[in-house]
């Protein structure tokens, strides 16, 4: 099995030194920079439980030197996953798989959904239709990411926790293409379930995510602060009831109340999202993915979001002022 990790960081980079350990699998990762010169040079590194582990892989900042693939895992963020779309057609064979490893709503929502919104397109994530006609929905596989980890330094990645990518087909069904992917995570190392409901696993993911992620990039307060402070607490609480009201319009389950998914996340403790820590270090930040395409779907099914309104405003005008949104190039210079 022909496999490329496309996005070699923290999260692919953890990937890649797994599904590096299989039998059978001919690895190759998509990476750049001095990351990818320290893999080149060293090898990749991960530590985890105090364990080092060093994986040799073939490592290119160029898609088309390797060739069509049998499955390739998008690792990157959602909005550099649309700028790159054009680039991983090289990788695309005809029965090639790609799986989604993107946090909120994935792009292919709407694919083998059935129903009145089959086949509907998803401005938020996808503006002008470019994964959907570079990648094709059908190639895709749903993926929720639970682990977290980050880049020590370049070559390097640290494992925090977990190790969980539950899998899903969009039509719901156990493939062999899903089957297979799930047994060669599951060798790697993961814990690879394959669940009839992606888009419900996916909504319990970014449940939390549309919330705590703005709310705490502009209050830069840590998540164990917003989950308790009983003014964030109820903002969120109120944002989290409204997406869940699109959600369920859409068919979506979710297997916990409201209150459980907030003290959970306060359990967590002090922890940066993901959004603050972008904010922090000036890096784009993922908002259209976890809150913009929200709003979108709550349109399109004709549910009322004002308090996801309100923070959306307030957060998109903060990436302006900090030159860190709209993440869409064009944008940037228009």
């Amino acid at each position: 099995m022909k496999v490329c990790v496309f996005g070699a960081g923290s999260i692919g980079g953890y990937l890649a030194v797994g599904l590096a350990q299989v039998e059978g699998i001919e690895l190759s990762i998509i990476a750049r920079g001095a990351h990818l010169e320290a893999i080149r040079a060293n090898g990749l590194k991960l530590i985890k439980d105090g364990e080092e582990i060093v994986a040799q892989m073939e490592g290119t900042d160029d898609p088309s030197s390797l060739g069509p693939q049998d499955v390739v895992f998008n690792c990157l963020k959602a909005h550099q996953a649309w700028e790159s779309a054009e680039k991983m057609v090289p990788l695309l064979g005809g029965d090639t798989a790609v799986v989604t490893c993107q946090n909120g709503v994935p792009w292919w929502y709407f694919h083998s959904i059935g129903g009145a919104y089959e086949g509907r397109r998803l401005d938020a994530v996808d503006r002008g239709d470019r994964q959907w006609n570079a990648v094709g929905p059908a190639r895709a596989i749903g993926c929720s990411v639970y682990p977290a980890t980050e880049i020590a330094e370049p070559g390097v990645i640290k494992h925090v926790y977990g190790d969980k990518f539950a899998l899903g087909e969009p039509s719901g069904e156990t493939t062999a293409r899903i089957t297979a992917i799930s047994d060669a995570l599951e060798a790697g190392g993961f814990k690879a379930p394959v669940l009839d409901d992606i888009r419900s696993e996916l909504w319990l993911k970014l449940w939390g995510n549309l919330c705590f992620n703005p709310i705490s990039a502009l209050t830069r307060a840590t998540l164990d602060i917003v989950a308790t402070e009983p003014g964030t607490r109820a903002l969120a609480r109120s944002m989290m009831l409204e997406a869940q009201e699109v959600a369920e319009r859409l068919g979506a389950r979710f297997r916990v109340d409201v209150e459980r998914r907030i003290n959970g996340a306060a359990k967590v403790g002090a922890h940066r999202t993901s959004m603050l820590q972008d904010l922090e270090a000036a890096k784009a930040m993922e908002i259209d993915a976890l809150v913009t395409v929200v709003q979108e779907m709550g349109t399109i099914v004709g549910a009322r979001t004002p308090s996801l309104d309100a923070v959306l405003a307030l957060v998109q005008q903060l990436g302006r002022t900090q030159g860190l949104y709209p993440t869409y190039p064009e944008e940037r210079s228009g």
